[in-house]
């Protein structure tokens, strides 16, 4: 089995953190304010967050660049609409509002962490 998990650098381990657990109703599987592991209900590895410039990782080192040029986070959440509720009660800057993505035939809306990055959430 090969898995990704996912490494993305923010500004602030432990807002990014909270921000994700209220948009996509995972869990802190390690916490603390350099990093954190987040997981959903059978352990599986959601996302990791790492602080900016913390432990020498040379890709990590910038925070003065734009994050995530190139780069689009995309979630397939279960609950779809309990995602969008939270993703409004987060006030996210949303760039795509719900609607049907015409390659997957599923429902899609897209907004930005309060780092910037780009997140896609389908059903």
């Amino acid at each position: 089995m090969i898995r990704p998990e996912i490494i993305i650098a923010v500004k602030d381990v432990e807002q990014s953190s909270h921000w994700y657990q209220q948009l996509l109703g995972c869990r802190s599987s390690h916490g603390g304010s350099t990093f954190e592991i987040l997981t959903d209900n059978d352990g599986t590895v959601v996302l990791c967050l790492h602080k900016w410039g913390e432990h020498g990782h040379p890709t990590m080192t910038n925070s003065s660049l734009t994050p995530g040029n190139g780069l689009i986070l995309f979630f397939r959440v279960s609950d779809f609409e309990k995602a969008w509720v939270h993703a409004q009660q987060l006030k996210a800057i949303v760039e795509e509002a719900p609607h049907i993505n015409q390659n997957s035939g599923r429902d899609e809306f897209s907004l930005r962490d309060p780092d910037g990055y780009y997140i896609s959430v389908t059903a």
